[in-house]
């Protein structure tokens, strides 16, 4: 990273920050850094960037003009090693499946996931 930036996050305004964070913490072994009223900062063990969700329509959030939810067009990816085993224990644990895995002529393996937020998590595994 340049001089100066020492870490990375991404936040997304949903409905209920605690069903996404649920979803993470539950199937991909997310755990909570921070929490609040609307509000919940997630980090994961292994390393990585920040995953912050928060309740969309909350005063605080700045600009106020793009304070809608997020998920149109967005892709939360998430790199693995072996993405069919995690498929198979996410299709057995009842998660909703968007897109079963497929690979890409580039050698990008992936397959995608519905949070109950309606929020698109995609695994990938670069074959």
């Amino acid at each position: 990273m340049p001089p100066g930036i020492s870490a990375f996050a991404i936040s997304l305004n949903v409905p209920d920050p605690e069903a996404s964070a649920s979803f993470l913490m539950d199937n991909f072994g997310y755990g909570v850094e921070m929490q609040d009223e609307g509000y919940v900062s997630l980090k994961h063990p292994d390393g990585g960037s920040n995953i912050i969700f928060l309740r969309t329509g909350l005063p605080t959030f700045k600009p106020a003009s793009i304070a809608g939810s997020a998920g149109e067009g967005l892709l939360l990816v998430l790199v693995v090693g072996d993405l069919d085993e995690r498929h198979e224990q996410l299709s057995a644990r009842g998660v909703d499946v968007v897109t079963a895995p497929e690979t890409e002529p580039w050698g990008e393996r992936f397959s995608q996931y519905r949070d109950p937020n309606g929020l698109i998590v995609q695994l990938v595994q670069w074959m």
